[in-house]
């Protein structure tokens, strides 16, 4: 007999890692809004001054950490959506069910093992 999972600890986890990434969205926005503030207030020359390659260094880091704090907020939401369609735990791609470890590993997969492989 095949393992499943229990569909309240799925949503469990997801929301929580939901939960997680909204946190450290809002973290990195506001680290973003600092960065942004200390170069306003110092006159940089990013060609001739070493600090102002750093804040653009930081700023772009803190612009990829956003994005990809979206996107998992974003792939969390759908795997919710796929939970509540009852279509949770079934490959996208070839529609076979995702193991579940798997899923342990990554709550949000959308493809069996094979798939995501290809």
């Amino acid at each position: 007999m095949a393992e499943t999972l229990d569909r309240d600890e799925v949503a469990a986890v997801l929301r929580e890692r939901r939960r997680e990434a909204v946190a450290r969205l809002a973290g990195t926005g506001a680290e973003r809004e600092a960065v942004v503030a200390a170069a306003r207030e110092s006159v940089t020359d990013d060609e001739h001054d070493p600090e102002g390659s750093t804040i653009a260094y930081e700023r772009r880091m803190l612009d990829a950490l956003t994005h990809d704090m979206r996107e998992r907020i974003a792939e969390v939401d759908a795997a919710l959506d796929r939970l509540d369609r009852g279509t949770y735990g079934t490959c996208e791609r070839c529609g076979q069910p995702i193991p579940v470890e798997r899923l342990r590993a990554l709550p949000a997969a959308r493809t069996c093992v094979a798939c995501a492989s290809r």
